[in-house]
């Protein structure tokens, strides 16, 4: 079998992948990149973007709804599904082949395929064709979590869910993270009987605790239904739909849905490449790799994104500033390091949920003098014009230098205003700092100084 030489190959065609290919490509490097799925990974054709375009019409459903009594009648107004799946499509089915001409134009080698490693430097496509690389990029994403209880097989995942042509009536979400809350609240807008199940007593760990209780009060009002402390224990077949047992607290019960979603996390999407083959390091978080995100094993091999074992959050903007770090360092040696401080993170509930840097409790833990400032901005001009009474902010701030540590946001438009607290975070700005922005008046922005 014929072998095909190259300055790098890339294994996964998302995010950080495309932005590695193009970076070492108008180096001059001989590039090929390799998918067994559609170019664009997870984010563009199966994850935040599509899910987000599905978001705006429950948008505008409950934007009717809290201003009814306000001077709208909403009368008959309603999702159309398959209408608003129409319009989800008019952005992902043009990104493969945009992604894809993109990468031609770079001169890009751009290959479909299961690839999987025969070497340290060599990969095999289909079991036809071999590609061996000078270097070599891990850049595969994530993939569901596998689920062993007797029925796993009848579970959704997300890909599948964002490309339903019907939406069922009936639909139990399984976890309680990003995933079973932001398709929780499309769900119920578009008229669905929609239930969460967490085996935690609390989900969207990690985030403001006071915010997520305001946030699943908010969400019950939208007919969503979250049970804590609760396991699925099976799934069988019941007619058109499913049987479901449910353990909560120790008490087992059946339970009927016509859908049920695996929202119970994701794992590296590296299982099928033989990473032993090539003598590459790895473990249930992804590639091991050093702070260069080089393999600690196989210096031929780089790992970025979801792929990766790194301080980083499994964010579409982590994925693309380490797939830049990553060709950075194949071009010019181990040089720069990805820098993670001030990456926010969003749930895009309905209002949104958003972090950035610091807990309280972190920082305290960190041995900060602390000076707090939390709002309950519910009654605030820009909630009160839209009719949104689920809205807070709380900011921590250190007290001796007046810079901003951490910030964590509840309410409509906030994932814009955490961009602001991210970049002060990066840029080691103060509140003082960003009290002197003069904002457009009236905007949401506007309300940024008054949040410190």
């Amino acid at each position: 079998m014929q072998i095909q030489k190259f300055d790098l190959i890339v294994m996964g065609v998302g995010m950080a992948a495309v932005n590695a290919a193009n970076k070492c490509a108008s180096a001059g490097w001989k590039v090929a990149v390799i998918d067994e799925l559609p170019y664009g990974g997870t984010c563009a054709l199966r994850g935040c973007d599509p899910k987000k375009m599905l978001r705006r019409g429950a948008e505008i459903i409950d934007a009717a709804t809290l201003m009814k009594g306000k001077g709208i009648e909403a009368g008959n107004l309603a999702i159309n599904w398959s209408g608003l799946l129409a319009f989800k499509r008019t952005f992902t089915e043009k990104m493969p082949p945009k992604i894809e001409s993109g990468l031609d134009k770079k001169g890009v080698t751009t290959l479909h395929g299961n690839a999987k490693f025969v070497a340290e430097n060599v990969i095999e496509i289909d079991g036809e064709t071999r590609l061996e690389g000078k270097n070599i990029l891990i850049a595969t994403g994530a993939k569901p979590r596998e689920m062993s209880m007797p029925g796993a097989e009848y579970l959704t995942e997300s890909t599948e869910f964002l490309e339903l042509e019907i939406l069922p009536k009936k639909i139990i979400f399984v976890g309680g993270g990003f995933i079973s809350f932001e398709f929780a609240h499309i769900a119920a807008r578009a008229g669905s009987d929609v239930h969460i199940i967490d085996r935690g007593e609390r989900p969207l760990k990690g985030f403001e605790v006071a915010h997520v209780n305001k946030l699943l009060k908010r969400s019950a009002e939208a007919r969503i239904n979250f049970i804590p402390l609760t396991n699925l224990v099976s799934i069988s077949p019941q007619g058109d739909g499913y049987s479901v047992v449910l353990d909560t607290d120790g008490k087992q019960r059946s339970h009927t849905a016509d859908l049920i979603v695996h929202g119970a996390g994701r794992t590296p999407a590296i299982d099928n490449l033989d990473l032993d083959k090539a003598g590459i390091e790895f473990g249930t978080h992804g590639v091991a790799v050093n702070d260069y995100l080089q393999s600690k094993s196989n210096p031929a091999v780089y790992a970025a994104g979801d792929a990766a074992d790194t301080k980083g959050l499994p964010l579409t903007p982590v994925a693309v500033f380490e797939g830049k770090v990553a060709a950075s360092n194949m071009i010019k040696g181990n040089h720069i390091k990805p820098d993670y401080s001030g990456v926010p993170t969003v749930v895009f509930t309905i209002p949104e949920l958003a972090r950035v840097g610091m807990t309280e409790e972190e920082a305290k833990a960190a041995g900060y003098k602390l000076r707090i400032a939390t709002n309950d901005t519910s009654n605030w001009y820009s909630n009160l014009r839209i009719g949104e009474t689920c809205a807070a902010t709380k900011v921590i701030i250190d007290d001796e230098t007046d810079k901003i540590l951490g910030a964590h946001l509840l309410g409509p438009e906030y994932a814009e205003i955490i961009n602001f607290f991210s970049l002060a975070i990066r840029l080691q700005l103060t509140a003082s700092d960003l009290k002197k922005m003069v904002s457009a008046y009236p905007s949401v922005g506007s309300d940024l100084g008054s949040m410190l």
